[in-house]
């Protein structure tokens, strides 16, 4: 059992704040740029939103993994054209409170799930991990949603057109982050000294 719970990633090493910081923007300026991508998919276009948070929060761990998301969400609610469909479906606090509002929460929650596994288990554990962040992500976004469309419609908008799409999401954000070696993993984590 203890081997099961040692970490199969690297733990974070003393960051300094300025370590910390630039890890968190850059993790903000990757979670935009994966908003505003879009790749096409069947059924309905795809962004990157999914992946990203899945391998954020992989790559830094529970505490860095959740500020960077929770730093995002507070990039979008001050106005910055950061979430999908920004500024021309609106910006702030309107477009947290819109139809989406529970799938931004979602990451929130997902990114502290896989960012505790990556903290605590074996790397093979993050899949099962963004799994049950994907849960919790379409959990969240669904319950939300239902306030605004008919009961009958909530899994034909919010869950269906999507599903497949975040699957794959999910393995890529998994061969990514289990795939990266060690060394490289223990920079982006801040085992070794900042350069």
């Amino acid at each position: 059992m203890k081997t099961m719970l040692r970490s199969a990633l690297p733990t974070t090493g003393a960051l300094s704040p300025a370590g910390q910081i630039i890890r968190v923007v850059m993790g903000i300026l990757l979670l935009t740029a994966s908003a505003k991508v879009q790749v096409p998919f069947w059924p309905v276009p795809m962004t990157l939103q999914v992946a990203a948070v899945m391998a954020i929060s992989a790559a830094f761990g529970m505490r860095l993994g959740s500020a960077t998301v929770i730093g995002y969400m507070v990039a979008g609610a001050v106005g910055l054209p950061v979430f999908a469909g920004t500024p021309e479906k609106g910006i702030g606090l309107a477009y947290m409170m819109g139809g989406t509002g529970g799938y931004l929460l979602g990451f929130v929650v997902a990114a502290a799930i896989v960012g505790w596994v990556a903290d605590n288990l074996r790397k093979l554990f993050l899949v099962p991990a963004m799994l049950a962040g994907l849960v919790a992500i379409y959990a969240l976004g669904l319950g939300w949603l239902a306030q605004f469309v008919p009961a009958d419609k909530v899994l034909v908008y919010g869950f269906s057109p999507f599903i497949v799409g975040d699957l794959v999401k999910i393995a890529l954000a998994a061969v990514i982050v289990i795939g990266l070696p060690t060394g490289l993993m223990q920079k982006i984590r801040g085992s070794q000294a900042d350069a």
